[in-house]
């Protein structure tokens, strides 16, 4: 599926990809609408639907991933509510071993994820997954999401990289088509993001759900 000769650098997304996606899911699903509801007095179901359709609204935007955006929105305190989950957060099966695989072969390591940098600090308290890795790249401090090619411009100041010569992991297919617009030649989605819902068909890009395969061929 990939081939390993011609990669050098490997780029990895966070949540989704190395990470469980359930513990987001489960935040901003379940209790970000149980708070709201609280909060404004309104039944779980119509604070669910509200907050479904607004956060929609600002997919693929920075805004999307942004908690100081979402507290200042929701009168919510966001990072803090995350915290009462904290024990949600976990390793998505194989990802240490793949981590540990790909450190032993001397590639370069780097997760870029969008991320908060509050969320990623959290991510990084429970899990140490920054020191499983040569470096961490937050999308925030760009000021761009990986949704859009000026990231991927400032990465290549910030982390030089050949194109032709990296692959890219990452569950959001979004995220894959821009990096593919870049010019990277190695994409890899993830098919069960969260761990708790049913494996998804990938048919745009090659997929995996067991890292075990990917390292075999590593």
């Amino acid at each position: 599926m990939l081939d390993w000769q011609a990669i050098d650098t490997v780029l990895l997304d966070m949540d989704g990809t190395l990470l469980d996606l359930h513990f987001d899911s489960h935040f901003w699903l379940d209790l970000v609408p149980q708070r709201y509801a609280q909060k404004r007095g309104l039944e779980l179901e119509n604070a669910r639907q509200w907050l479904h359709e607004r956060i929609r609204q600002e997919q693929g935007s920075l805004s999307w991933y942004c908690l100081d955006y979402w507290t200042e929105q929701l009168d919510l305190p966001i990072a803090q509510l995350k915290r009462e989950i904290m024990d949600r957060i976990g390793f998505r099966p194989g990802a240490e071993a793949f981590l540990q695989a790909l450190r032993r072969s001397g590639r370069r390591t780097v997760i870029a994820t969008n991320a908060h940098r509050d969320s990623l600090a959290l991510k990084i308290e429970v899990t140490g997954i920054d020191q499983q890795v040569d470096l961490v790249i937050c999308s925030h401090d760009f000021g761009y999401p990986k949704e859009e090619q000026a990231f991927w411009q400032t990465l290549q100041e910030v982390e030089p990289f050949n194109p032709a010569r990296t692959l890219l992991v990452d569950d959001s297919l979004a995220v894959l088509a821009s990096a593919r617009r870049y010019g990277i030649a190695h994409l890899l989605s993830i098919t069960q993001p969260d761990m708790q819902q049913p494996a998804r068909q990938v048919t745009e890009f090659d997929a995996t759900n067991d890292f075990s395969e990917v390292i075999a061929a590593l």
